[in-house]
């Protein structure tokens, strides 16, 4: 971990928190709208191929600014004063202040992830453009991991940028030698493919998506290869160790799919703010 100037330490880690906190609220925001945009323009894109674009009514615009936010419930606007980080929920007792209709916890805990993803670059990289490169990461994958877990995607829309910005990060060495991200970029993506034909062959069955595959593929261009054998192994014993209890018990089929992508956004963030301490585990 970087040392902070002590002059600059605590306003340094209070900006950071604070800047993590307002990202944290956008990225609520990305979290439940970019699903319903995909969808939608997977629909308009499906009714243009048939010929049938004209035979539903115009949807209202929808994008990640408009239209404001609102509760699902009742529609009611939400108030300036009712969305501050946090500190509304826990005002509202996690409930609209119109209608009463409850609040999702993942909205506040998305914030405090996001305050503490910022804290955890400065203090990793002190103030500098690594540490909001770092931090940058860190809240690409908290939204990759939440819609994931909501939706079942992985959208190109954030894994393929998270990839390029990876490798444009590592043009100067910032986490890895450029040659180590390339190569984290291609092995992370072919690992991962080759692994899903060979489960696919042998069982007839889809083991994981290819949004999987690309975001394996940004972690890779993020922390080099040499990084990538520790982010599946604690990937995959999370996701084991989550799975197991219930099928044991009898709450879960042990059919069911797992979600791979939260598992592997978990263990990217680790390697990353932790990666000194990895690459001496492994022994690389």
């Amino acid at each position: 971990m970087a040392a902070l100037d002590t002059t600059l330490s605590f306003a340094a880690l209070g900006g950071a928190l604070l800047l993590g906190l307002c990202v944290g609220s956008f990225l609520n925001v990305v979290i439940h709208r970019l699903p319903i945009m995909l969808a939608r323009s997977w629909r308009r894109a499906a009714a243009a191929e048939l010929g049938a674009a004209g035979d539903d009514p115009a949807e209202e615009r929808f994008n990640l600014a408009v239209p404001r936010s609102h509760c699902p419930a009742c529609g009611e606007p939400v108030r300036a004063c009712d969305n501050i980080p946090i500190v509304s929920w826990m005002r509202l007792r996690g409930r609209c202040a119109g209608c009463a209709a409850p609040i999702s916890l993942r909205y506040p805990l998305v914030e405090v992830l996001g305050a503490l993803a910022a804290l955890a670059a400065v203090l990793a990289f002190g103030l500098s453009g690594t540490a909001l490169a770092t931090a940058a990461y860190l809240w690409v994958l908290i939204a990759l991991a939440c819609i994931d877990l909501e939706s079942g995607l992985l959208p190109d829309q954030l894994t393929l940028p998270l990839l390029w910005c990876g490798l444009l990060a590592n043009v100067l060495g910032a986490f890895a030698p450029l040659a180590s991200a390339v190569l984290g970029a291609a092995a992370g993506y072919l690992f991962l493919w080759a692994t899903y034909w060979v489960f696919k062959l042998v069982t007839g069955k889809e083991g994981m998506g290819y949004g999987d595959f690309k975001l394996y593929a940004a972690i890779g261009a993020w922390l080099g290869w040499q990084a990538l054998p520790a982010v599946a192994l604690l990937a995959a014993v999370a996701g084991i160790l989550y799975a197991l209890p219930p099928i044991l018990v009898g709450r879960r089929d042990r059919n069911a799919p797992i979600r791979f992508g939260p598992f592997l956004a978990a263990a990217g963030s680790l390697a990353l703010i932790f990666r000194d301490e990895t690459v001496v585990v492994l022994g690389l």
